[in-house]
């Protein structure tokens, strides 16, 4: 059976709440389906990235749940410390409440691609698009995360891969909100067919994603069956996002750094930070090494700062084509420090 026949069979499911939402997926999940390459079900809000698969031949899904036709209110629901699933990204770019109780996450949304998708694209599909590695996505390589038996990054182009992480799939994480919400110590709340719908659980972001080694085919944690739903966080006030890009019209990052600090009573010096990188692994990554060093530093004293953000290379592994990372990155996060405090 060719691809375009595959999506003809697909089928549009329209849940009208979450209980509907949840039923779809279980009983997805239970359909005998004999027709190779059509999974049951594929979520989809905005569908941006679904529609980049289906173009790309990597995916035919004999079901699409369509997210926009829930009628919650609470899935748009913007406050200081919630967002709701199905909010834009321009939604929260454009908050003041955000941008007062985080900035980072406001930066971080109005960083996100070009003004045409922010506007339809969701915080959740954000959070869970697929990675944006040239072999995944490209039909002709049957790579580790399509059941392959090789990474074509190691040897191959590996120019905007992975520094951190170890392999044995050298993606980077695409999620720019992801990196923001981690150092706003977010939650993702979550609802099941198993659980129902009235009390979400709560999955911390450092729960919510997962390294290859862990889970080669996904890169969260979440059942077939979950739906995320919403996203709670604490006020950050002292916070900042920071990209590098090689253009600064529309382009993927090359490598991003989130940074939240609390400060002590004088104004001046770090009682603590919370630092997270992107672009330089599979997953957001956290750098506990700076967060430690900063602590402590007043900063006005610019030379301890710079040599706080210097630490975060430790442990790096560069490939052969993306050394350059271990350049930059103490750049963006020594900028994203700067801007935190003003």
């Amino acid at each position: 059976m060719s691809h375009s026949d595959l999506l003809m069979k697909t089928e549009m499911a329209m849940p009208r709440t979450l209980k509907q939402a949840c039923e779809v997926q279980s009983n997805g999940l239970h359909d005998k389906n004999d027709i190779p390459g059509m999974p049951l079900p594929v979520l989809k809000a905005a569908g941006i990235d679904l529609m980049d698969h289906w173009k790309e031949g990597l995916t035919a899904p004999g079901q699409v749940s369509n997210l926009l036709a829930l009628r919650d209110p609470s899935l748009h629901r913007l406050s200081a410390d919630s967002i709701g699933a199905l909010c834009t990204l321009s939604a929260i770019a454009d908050s003041t409440a955000v941008r007062k109780s985080a900035p980072v996450i406001a930066q971080a949304a109005e960083s996100t691609a070009t003004p045409q998708i922010r506007n339809v694209a969701t915080a959740g599909g954000n959070l869970f698009q697929r990675p944006r590695c040239w072999y995944y996505r490209a039909h002709q390589f049957d790579c580790l995360k399509k059941g392959g038996h090789m990474c074509f990054a190691v040897e191959g182009e590996n120019r905007y891969h992975a520094v951190f992480g170890n392999g044995p799939c050298h993606i980077v994480h695409p999620s720019n909100l992801a990196n923001a919400l981690s150092v706003c110590q977010a939650e993702v709340l979550v609802v099941s067919s198993a659980q129902g719908t009235e009390e979400p659980r709560r999955v911390p972001m450092h729960q919510l994603f997962c390294l290859p080694e862990d889970r080669l085919k996904s890169e969260h944690t979440l059942g077939p069956d979950e739906i995320a739903v919403g996203i709670s966080y604490r006020a950050a006030p002292h916070s900042a996002h920071y990209e590098v890009r090689e253009k600064q019209s529309f382009d993927w990052p090359l490598v991003m750094a989130s940074v939240a600090l609390d400060m002590r009573d004088d104004g001046r010096t770090i009682a603590a930070a919370r630092v997270c990188a992107g672009g330089v692994a599979p997953i957001p990554w956290r750098m506990p090494q700076v967060e430690r060093a900063l602590a402590g530093i007043n900063v006005k004293d610019t030379q301890r700062v710079r040599q706080a953000c210097d630490l975060a290379i430790r442990g790096a592994q560069p490939m052969s084509n993306n050394a350059y990372k271990l350049r930059i990155l103490p750049v963006a996060v020594s900028r994203a420090v700067r801007l935190a405090v003003g």
